[in-house]
């Protein structure tokens, strides 16, 4: 059993909320637009992460981490992308392996909307937390938390943080 969270769009910013949230998971995941390597760097110091660069990063994060990351998590293939789409609108530059090699969890960031929607013509749940950095149109940072359970994925929460100008 393994307590995710999933974040997104942090575009450089770091706070001590997502930290007390990063606290309380056994392993991170960011989906792109990490910005400044300063927020992987935090994070790594306190818990395992898996992270893609997103199209704000820079040379440095795309050296770091992929552009796709495909692996296992318990009994749970899990693909994070940064611009990935959602069920019915999906990245025309990603639907042919989606659809050819599904996994189980798909998960993307890029909108700034947090979405969760289980794909039903292809067999899988989709996540996209939203943002959780402060630069973006969003007027709500969003993160989710879920865990891991063998083939399972349950307890998901929705972690909302006011967002200050």
């Amino acid at each position: 059993m393994k307590k995710i969270l999933l974040l997104s769009d942090t575009h450089s910013y770091i706070d001590e909320t997502i930290l007390k949230y990063v606290a309380q998971a056994d392993e991170v995941w960011h989906a792109g637009d990490i910005g400044d390597l300063i927020v992987t760097d935090t994070i790594k110091k306190l818990k395992p992460l898996r992270a893609v660069f997103g199209n704000i990063d820079d040379d440095k994060a795309r050296m770091e981490f992929p552009l796709h990351n495909r692996f296992k998590c318990e009994d749970v293939d899990v693909w994070i992308t940064h611009i990935g789409g959602y069920p019915g609108k999906y990245n025309q530059n990603i639907r042919s392996d989606l659809f050819l090699n599904p996994p189980n969890l798909f998960i993307c960031g890029h909108s700034h909307i947090l979405k969760v929607m289980f794909d039903k013509q292809h067999n899988f749940l989709h996540m996209n937390p939203g943002a959780c950095g402060i630069h973006g149109f969003h007027n709500v940072r969003t993160m989710l938390r879920f865990v891991v359970d063998g083939e399972k994925i349950r307890d998901l929460e929705i972690v909302e943080i006011e967002k200050k100008n």
